[in-house]
């Protein structure tokens, strides 16, 4: 089975507002379904210092209102330097590394 599940939360261009309640909701969906790891695409906006969604996305995955769902996230910027301790947790995430390595627009969740 896969365990690793891509989600598009730029789809339809949502408000940040829209695109926070749909990665809650598909959080605890696919949580429930044993996927191991979410892959959101957020964007990186056009503004240079990264967009509203990618901001209200790390910033949501933060609160401890989701700490019963999310073990850890890292944004593709950073995968470098944590993708060993991805890719223990979840192996399959090898197969998304071109998609997530240096992308400013991707944040990986590892779920609970």
């Amino acid at each position: 089975m896969v365990k690793v599940k891509e989600i598009n939360l730029e789809r339809g261009f949502p408000t940040v507002d829209m695109a926070i309640r749909d990665m809650v909701g598909k959080l605890g969906t696919y949580k429930r379904q044993g996927y191991r790891a979410l892959i959101l695409i957020h964007g990186y906006g056009s503004t240079g210092v990264g967009g509203s969604i990618k901001v209200a996305v790390r910033t949501k995955l933060k609160e401890s209102s989701l700490s019963g769902l999310v073990k850890t996230y890292v944004g593709g910027e950073d995968w470098i330097n944590r993708k060993k301790e991805c890719v223990e947790f979840c192996s399959q995430l090898r197969d998304f590394e071109s998609r997530i390595y240096g992308n400013n627009g991707v944040t990986v969740v590892l779920l609970k």
